[in-house]
């Protein structure tokens, strides 16, 4: 087991390798939508891409929510097979948001550097397929509200 410095080192070390292997300006948090973001998930035992829905009213996450179930056909047969979505999704601090989410299928440590390169990969490929989703029906989404 890693102390907690040793884990912080390693997680700080697999994020920077990630953007020193793909130098790319994402999108994630840059929707200009009130809590809707698209984020990298790495942990212990699991990694994800993902959008999450959590403005400060419940309203407009049910009516994002909702908005994207309508496109959800589309989302699985032309950009992300493997989506998953989630209403009432708990985080490790106990809040509970909606989110879409893709996993990454192979098994994955964060502290495993074996691991990392296919991660990066899977981040890749998922993380453009959510974007390209978004720019293709933002205006649809923001509809919602």
């Amino acid at each position: 087991m890693f102390s907690k410095e040793e884990a912080a080192q390693i997680r700080k070390e697999f994020w920077i390798s990630f953007g020193k292997s793909f130098p790319r300006k994402w999108l994630l948090y840059n929707t200009k939508i009130k809590g809707f973001s698209f984020k990298f998930v790495a942990e212990r035992k699991q990694a994800m891409v993902v959008l999450d829905i959590e403005h400060p009213d419940e309203i407009y996450n049910e009516l994002l929510f909702e908005q994207l179930q309508s496109l959800q056909t589309i989302l699985e047969q032309e950009y992300i097979s493997e989506i998953i979505f989630h209403d009432a999704y708990q985080l490790d601090n106990g809040k509970i948001i909606k989110r879409l989410f893709v996993k990454f299928p192979e098994k994955f440590s964060i502290y495993n550097k074996n691991t990392w390169r296919d991660c990066f990969e899977f981040f890749v490929e998922n993380m453009t397929q959510f974007e390209l989703f978004f720019y293709e029906y933002e205006d649809y989404i923001k509809q919602a509200i």
